[in-house]
């Protein structure tokens, strides 16, 4: 766990999906490399030779970016798949209890911190799967406010959907904590905004807030 801001007072924790609520690498990859074969499938390449072209323009944009990870959406967008697509691709294709089951100890945290912060999610996958996801976790409950791929029709890295769970947590943006496991993706641009941030390396991390936050002072209350 990294920590890069914490404010001194937090409202509401804001958190990724992917390798962030759950450390399953296989089920990640399976996302990535299941929209890359679609795209070849589209554009009547094998996978090998779109996951060739796809890593080409990941490697400029970031050259492009100060060397920043670019989000798949941006990736797909330079190959003319349009954010409507994209969406229907994941809706269509993504099933999360294939791979994920109920975690007790990650829902044990989040009821400790759903008792003193309001709990969001922001992630690059449209609501629909988000809801499964959490649904596969046993933990959907917990997060009252969902921001997804379809709520702003953009992606990760951009200040939209954290504008987004602002307004719809009614918290300011200073008081709230983005927390994932992609510095590019996840906390550069709240940082920016002014959020709090903390990196982790997956759940196991997770796992580890409240007591983390009990331990830092700060009006936190766990």
């Amino acid at each position: 766990m990294n920590v890069y801001h914490l404010p001194q007072t937090i409202q509401a924790l804001v958190f990724d999906m992917d390798l962030t609520l759950y450390s399953n690498t296989e089920y990640a990859q399976y996302q990535i490399d299941t929209l890359v074969e679609k795209l070849g499938q589209v554009k009547g390449l094998s996978f090998d030779e779109i996951n060739r072209e796809v890593d080409n323009v990941r490697q400029a944009k970031k050259l492009a970016n100060n060397g920043k990870e670019p989000g798949l959406s941006g990736i797909l967008a330079d190959f003319g798949i349009s954010v409507e697509e994209h969406l229907r691709w994941r809706e269509e294709i993504f099933e999360p209890r294939r791979f994920i089951n109920e975690d007790t100890r990650l829902k044990e945290t989040l009821e400790t911190l759903s008792s003193r912060f309001i709990l969001g999610l922001v992630t690059n996958n449209p609501v629909l799967v988000a809801r499964k996801t959490l649904a596969a976790l046993g933990v959907e409950e917990l997060f009252p406010i969902v921001v997804g791929l379809d709520t702003c029709m953009i992606s990760k890295p951009h200040e939209k959907p954290f504008l987004k769970f602002c307004e719809l947590s009614s918290c300011s943006i200073e008081s709230c904590v983005s927390i994932g496991d992609r510095y590019d993706i996840d906390l550069d641009i709240p940082l920016q905004m002014g959020m709090g941030g903390i990196l982790v390396d997956g759940v196991q991390d997770v796992y580890e807030l409240p007591r983390f936050l009990s331990k830092k002072g700060g009006n936190y209350g766990i």
